[in-house]
């Protein structure tokens, strides 16, 4: 299976797809005003868009995605941008219509950062759709692993040294482990409340658990 297929069918999975059906749901309010909708996506890339792309090729939007690196990008649609998620100040108030950011929050490092984080996409557009995992779900998505977030660092660093774990090889050094175990920290609906105070921080769940945690503003 090729790299493009398989980040396809990851992508393509019931919970990104109904996510992305809630988003639209954004898109079509501001389509009901505007003939296009400008979409910023903070630490998005151009194969989770062309993964769903059967479920809003329909609608006139312009992408612009701003992630660590930027990226080719495949037609007129699409705009990619090499930026911090924290501080964007190319853009002006209120430059886009909406923000959308999946799984990036958790990944940007301190909670002031994840506060500098917010404030910009607070910034940039008057509507968000902000998702995030769970801190209380007990399977950890990125470790793939039950519980290993809520264990001391002590017995977390041990488990990264012992194997590989979920998307990251197993650390070799424990200058590795702390690198990997810093990568991504999970909120809670508490810390969303906190950085999105105006937003309703939506319940994603999964057999009665919350898995995870969505800030949307429309």
């Amino acid at each position: 299976m090729s790299l493009a297929t398989t980040e396809t069918a990851v992508y393509q999975n019931k919970f990104r797809r109904r996510r992305l059906e809630r988003f639209l749901g954004l898109v079509d309010e501001v389509l009901k005003t505007k003939r296009s909708c400008r979409v910023l996506d903070v630490g998005g890339g151009v194969s989770y868009w062309k993964g769903l792309e059967d479920l809003w090729s329909d609608r006139p939007l312009h992408i612009t995605l701003v992630n660590l690196t930027a990226e080719q990008v495949p037609d007129s649609r699409f705009l990619s941008l090499a930026g911090d998620a924290c501080s964007m100040p190319g853009f002006d108030n209120n430059a886009f219509d909406i923000v959308h950011s999946n799984s990036v929050l958790e990944h940007v490092g301190s909670f002031a950062n994840k506060r500098r984080m917010a404030d910009e996409i607070q910034r940039l557009a008057p509507r968000h759709f902000v998702q995030t995992p769970n801190f209380w779900f007990p399977i950890e998505p990125h470790f793939r692993t039950p519980a290993i977030h809520w264990l001391p660092e002590p017995l977390r660093v041990a488990a990264v040294m012992r194997r590989k774990l979920g998307f990251y090889p197993k650390a070799e050094t424990r200058d590795q482990a702390y690198e990997i175990l810093s990568d991504a920290s999970l909120l809670d609906v508490r810390d969303m409340q906190s950085l999105f105070p105006n937003s309703a921080i939506e319940r994603e769940k999964f057999y009665g658990f919350t898995k995870s945690l969505i800030a949307v503003r429309g």
